[in-house]
């Protein structure tokens, strides 16, 4: 059972929205990003991806999708840029938004 504060939390958590804090910095226009903002997937940003892939944490699978779920917008080239921590913090947040809300709140909550 959660007490008032925690549902408070809660409610003060976007399920929708993950930062990433990256590992290596990647370059955009001179600047240096530090993090990354991944929205939760829509329908066409998972065009031409099987979930099954996302899920199983595909490499490929997450550099597609991410272009299309990140802030700011990333170029292939940039998203070619990432550590391999990166990516599989990307795929983890991507994984997090194919579970229903009820589970990623729990699993935020857990952190």
């Amino acid at each position: 059972m959660t007490t008032e504060q925690q549902q408070e939390n809660l409610e003060a958590i976007n399920l929708d929205l993950q930062t990433i804090e990256l590992d290596s910095d990647i370059q955009i226009a001179g600047q240096r990003l530090e993090k990354l903002e991944i929205r939760k997937p829509n329908a066409q940003a998972l065009s031409g991806v099987k979930i099954v892939d996302l899920l199983q944490g595909d490499v490929n699978a997450v550099l597609k999708v991410l272009p299309r779920v990140s802030n700011p917008t990333l170029t292939t080239q940039q998203v070619n840029q990432l550590e391999p921590s990166d990516i599989a913090q990307v795929g983890g947040a991507l994984m997090l938004f194919l579970q229903p809300k009820s589970q990623r709140a729990e699993l935020l909550r857990q952190q």
